[in-house]
């Protein structure tokens, strides 16, 4: 008995979304493996940096990152008294990045017109002997999307937990080296050689995007403690000469950010400028310092937000 196989792109399936919005079509498509955001649109305009659905994602444009953001210095920690070795996967570096399900396709749960969720699990493996179940609801809104990440612990001890995101962000057909790009930054993450971090220092100077700075000043692949608004909510702004913006929010569980810019993005066109914005729970090498990250009980869940949206 034979069996056909059909080939998937690198990305997976693809799961379109469309939402009928007030300031027109607001539509979305979300990629299975790593469950990653891969186009959004609002009335025509681009949001994010999108990528072909035949490649895989550059820089790891739109992919979730989970049970870790960022990097594991040398890829190992301490648990219990008894040192851990993950798997390096940025060899060049030799840390652990981006945590364990990266190049994963996650399962369709539940799916609608304007929303989808994805589900995939963090199996015990090398260095990380836990057992997760996360999910990832992308949810089309009046003029963006939401994103809502859970975790629910499988196993029978704590298990630690940090999420972050990794897209790319647009206004429309702007430049982004044109740009400006306004954050609450309060603190900076200083880092090594390596991109690891060696200590903190005040979001001033050169680190102080709060009055706004242009994307084409800028050569930023750090990590920040991000101030709420008073509403508890975090905003980055990225904004074009004539007023037009593109927000990304994060809700107070998301106390940290981490900005990239490359020079060098592949589209049909050519390299282009392109400017990460990714929230996270927990600046790099959270399973050394503890810093954002959650320990989750046996049987128990959390889960919080973020989105992207087009202000009115």
């Amino acid at each position: 008995m034979s069996t056909t196989h059909r080939a998937a792109p690198p990305t997976g399936e693809q799961y379109t979304l469309h939402h009928d919005g007030a300031h027109g079509p607001v539509e979305a498509v979300v990629t299975s493996v790593a469950a990653a955001l891969r186009l959004l649109t609002v009335d025509g305009h681009d949001l994010v940096q999108g990528f072909d659905e035949h490649v895989s994602p550059p820089f790891g444009c739109g992919i979730v990152l989970v049970p870790w953001p960022n990097r594991v210095r040398d890829g190992r920690w301490v648990h219990e008294g008894a040192a851990l070795q993950i798997d390096l996967t940025e060899v060049d570096r030799t840390n652990a990045i981006h945590g364990l399900l990266r190049n994963t396709p996650y399962q369709l749960v539940e799916k609608t017109d304007d929303a989808v969720t994805l589900g995939a699990a963090v199996v015990p493996q090398h260095g990380y002997p836990f057992h997760l179940w996360t999910t990832v609801e992308y949810r089309l809104t009046g003029n963006g999307i939401t994103v809502t990440h859970a975790v629910t612990n499988l196993g029978d001890r704590p298990a630690p937990y940090a999420v972050g995101t990794h897209p790319f962000i647009r206004v429309g057909t702007h430049p982004v080296d044109e740009l400006t790009i306004t954050a609450r930054t309060v603190e900076h993450v200083m880092v090594d050689d390596r991109l690891n971090p060696v200590g903190f220092e005040p979001a001033v100077g050169a680190w102080d995007l709060t009055a706004g700075r242009i994307v084409g000043e800028l050569a930023l692949d750090d990590a920040f403690r991000v101030q709420p608004d008073d509403d508890g909510i975090v905003r980055t702004v990225l904004s074009a000469a004539d007023g037009t913006e593109t927000e990304v929010w994060q809700n107070g569980d998301w106390e940290w950010l981490q900005l990239f810019i490359t020079r060098s993005f592949p589209t049909a066109d050519g390299p282009v400028t392109a400017i990460a914005v990714e929230p996270m729970t927990a600046p790099a090498d959270a399973l050394n310092s503890g810093l954002g990250l959650r320990w989750i009980e046996p049987g128990a869940s959390w889960s919080g937000s973020w989105g992207i949206c087009r202000p009115a």
